[in-house]
């Protein structure tokens, strides 16, 4: 089966070049491929129209339905490798939606793409299988929180999470909202023994003044807990838009 992707306007995938806005690789030169589908449904999710389309029920606080034809796009992998090759980059970061649903089609991917340097966005409930996981240099891995709206039993999956956090690749990354989501994050450190410097709290938000307003309370946090802080570059420097 083909890639399914996201697109950044009607017709037109969402595969482009910037700097990476988040976690360890912030402010490296990237090419980005944004995949379509989520098997999880946040609340407050910034690329709600990789999934929320209509007749999904499922709750997002912007209440919008996306019409599917619009926003998601099929491209043989060949097309997809051709785009990647054209944007020049060494880096590759394959995100979502949730990626990894779509894992065989990834692998064939990126056996057209043998010199990249690949990290994968997934918020932490499947697995790479092997043809893909030997391709991947990073996982940048975001479990989600309470506030989500997921409930535990499917966003926070205990064999996922355990492999993960032996896994020297992954590094984690929590959306944080409230100073008391710091808790969750404490606790689950705890139970499954992340390394700590491998673990960031960045701010949610899709504007500069509501992420820089959390940062001020979250810098502390992190300096007692021992975690590190992630920002938001492609929001300050492109604002909420696709294809940054």
């Amino acid at each position: 089966m083909p890639l399914v992707l996201a697109t950044q306007a009607p017709g037109e995938p969402e595969i482009f070049a910037s700097v990476q806005g988040e976690g360890p690789s912030a402010g490296m030169p990237c090419t980005f491929v944004r995949l379509s589908r989520c098997n999880l449904a946040c609340v407050w999710c910034d690329t709600a129209y990789t999934w929320h389309f209509e007749g999904d029920n499922r709750p997002h606080r912007d209440g919008v339905d996306y019409k599917r034809k619009a926003n998601q796009l099929t491209l043989d992998e060949d097309e997809v490798a051709a785009r990647i090759t054209a944007l020049g980059q060494k880096r590759l970061v394959i995100t979502g939606g949730e990626p990894l649903l779509q894992a065989p089609a990834l692998a064939r991917l990126l056996d057209l793409l043998p010199d990249m340097t690949v990290e994968v966005e997934t918020n932490g409930t499947t697995k790479a299988p092997t043809a893909l996981d030997i391709r991947i240099d990073q996982f940048n891995v975001s479990p989600k929180l309470a506030h989500s709206g997921n409930p535990a039993d499917l966003a926070l999956l205990p064999e996922r999470l355990d492999a993960y956090a032996t896994d020297p690749r992954a590094w984690f990354k929590f959306v944080i909202a409230e100073p008391s989501d710091i808790d969750e994050v404490v606790a689950l450190r705890t139970r499954y023994r992340f390394r700590p410097d491998h673990v960031f709290l960045m701010p949610e938000g899709t504007d500069s003044a509501t992420l820089r307003a959390r940062e001020k309370w979250l810098a502390p946090l992190c300096i007692e807990h021992g975690f590190r802080m992630s920002d938001r570059l492609h929001i300050h420097l492109f604002g909420d838009t696709r294809g940054t």
